[in-house]
């Protein structure tokens, strides 16, 4: 006969099976297995798993109680569950801000806000989510020390009205100055679009991106060896492009009196104003500016080299094919004196045979579609601008297209050519490489308003407006260090920028105690730090 016993060893009361029989003499005997022990919290017994499994074989099944847990036990599980969050996203935003210098610059402007300023920043980086949504991801992700704010949104929105005019320059005059170079700036302007109807700069213009909205036009400097942003400033969505260039040279010169400015710009910031503002002797400009084919400079210089461009001594190796490129030096008449420029007159073949292949197919696709439906309401101002569409009863069509071949011919001529004029830039080579980098500014817009939620202006009064445009100024500072250092190390080879992150984001810490625990960082998270040019995060 069975019975189950119990026996104290120590603080712990154990059970046994008891198994009464005789022996082969007859004398009494008792065998003793051990079946489990007695929970020290509840007092209920907690049996091994062997004995569950034998007395359910035997038709008697037991219903085990999970054991529970200790009281020290589960307080330490929630205390390290509440504290556990992400890491490895905000160390690399502060290695990757120490090392440009960002924060005490930052703090200097903003002595109050700029953790706040610096934190949103981190958050349109890293989850490419409207501002609102910081809260959430705070709360899940350690915060640079000292933050004493969750930043909702009821907070963020006193943060935008907080922040003033005379803090934002103070941080562009210190970053201007710290991020002076010996070499060109690249400039552009960008339109965002809004629904709101209370921005007073808001208004209607030429849309870049081509949406029937108001907008307001933001104008970026980028520096050509950094590769990072150096100032911003918006106008009013109705402005041209010619028409804000001293505006934005004013602006930078006053925050930092005496900064020499070499300047890089696209063909809409060309016409002979801003040519002689620039080369005003009291204030002057050093440029490198594309000239448009509107203009008679450009076609006059594309006239004069047509016979010499394809000498084998004018080619230029390049990344994808080389072309052909010459400088030629030209008088510049101004009120004040006569100036010598220099022009410098591409060719690139390849694409000239690209674009007129393209036109010319076009253009034949056009024809089709002029016999099938001349008054196609869908081509009527492609119709009129290559075509010539007359009745004819005599046509087995009742009509005739003839292609306007002069028209043809004149956007021939230009095709495939570039022309670029500089104060100071002489040789064509140098020109041409000067002139490329200037995509950065391009790439830069569109992380813009394609990762740090820029593609629509989300407030209602143009002091918010500003100083979102500020924070995402600084979330771009971030990127564009973050995309060189991933470029030098390789690293787009294997990831994206923001595949990057989600790996480097999974590294955690935990907070118990008083102490903080970092979890081991893996092999991968290892290597990216490496070659990201970055020592492993500690605790």
């Amino acid at each position: 006969m069975a019975c189950i016993s119990r026996q104290n060893v120590g603080k712990y009361i154990y059970l046994y099976e008891s198994v009464s029989f005789r022996d082969q003499d007859g004398r009494p005997r008792n065998k003793k297995v051990s079946i489990g022990k007695i929970d020290p919290v509840t007092g209920k017994p907690v049996f091994k798993k062997e004995y569950l499994e034998r007395m359910a074989a035997a038709g008697t099944p037991i219903e085990q109680e999970a054991p529970s847990i200790p009281r020290e036990t589960l307080e330490i599980a929630r205390n390290i569950l509440a504290s556990n969050k992400r890491y490895g996203s905000m160390c690399l935003f502060l290695k990757l801000a120490n090392s440009i210098n960002l924060l005490p610059l930052l703090q200097n402007a903003f002595s109050v806000q700029f953790r706040e300023i610096f934190t949103l920043a981190c958050f349109l980086v890293e989850s490419q989510e409207p501002l609102l949504y910081c809260k959430e991801w705070l709360s899940q992700t350690e915060s640079m020390p000292l933050l004493n704010s969750t930043l909702s949104s009821q907070r963020i929105s006193e943060l935008l009205t907080a922040m003033t005019e005379n803090q934002r320059d103070e941080f562009y005059s210190s970053w201007i100055e710290q991020a002076q170079e010996n070499e060109f700036i690249a400039l552009d302007i960008t339109s965002i679009s809004s629904y709101s109807q209370l921005l007073e700069s808001s208004e209607w213009g030429y849309n870049r991106d081509h949406e029937d909205l108001p907008q307001i036009n933001l104008c970026m400097l980028f520096g050509e060896g950094s590769r990072l942003p150096i100032y911003q400033t918006s106008y009013r969505g109705s402005l041209k492009d010619v028409t804000t260039l001293r505006t934005a040279l004013e602006e930078v010169t006053s925050l930092i009196p005496g900064c020499a400015i070499r300047i890089v710009m696209d063909k809409g910031f060309y016409s002979r104003k801003n040519i002689d503002e620039m080369l005003n002797p009291d204030r002057p400009v050093h440029f490198l500016v594309s000239v448009p084919f509107t203009s008679a400079l450009a076609k006059k210089q594309v006239e004069s080299v047509q016979k010499d461009i394809h000498d084998l001594d004018y080619t230029i190796p390049t990344p994808d094919g080389g072309i052909q490129g010459i400088h030629k030096v030209r008088t510049w008449h101004t009120d004040k004196r006569n100036a010598k420029l220099h022009v410098h007159i591409y060719l690139n073949s390849v694409r000239q045979v690209t674009e007129r292949t393209k036109l010319y197919t076009y253009i034949t696709e056009l024809k089709r579609e002029a016999l099938k439906n001349p008054v196609n309401p869908q081509y009527t101002a492609e119709f009129k601008k290559y075509l010539i569409i007359r009745n004819a009863s005599k046509s087995s069509e009742g009509l005739t297209v003839n292609v306007r071949k002069d028209v043809i011919a004149k956007k021939m001529q230009t095709c495939g050519w570039m022309v670029l004029l500089s104060d100071s830039v002489d040789n064509a080579e140098e020109a041409l490489t000067i002139y490329r980098a200037k995509d950065v500014v391009e790439k830069s817009f569109s992380r813009l308003k394609n990762t740090l939620d820029l593609n629509r202006l989300r407030v209602h009064n143009d002091e918010r407006m500003e100083n979102k445009l500020f924070i995402s100024f600084i979330a771009l500072l971030l990127i564009s260090e973050l995309h060189q250092r991933m470029l030098r190390g390789g690293l787009y080879k294997t990831y994206t920028m923001h595949e990057l992150l989600l790996k480097v984001r999974k590294l955690r810490v935990a907070r118990l105690n008083g102490k903080r625990i970092v979890q081991p960082i893996s092999k991968e998270q290892h290597e990216i730090f490496k070659a990201l040019g970055f020592e492993d995060p500690v605790g």
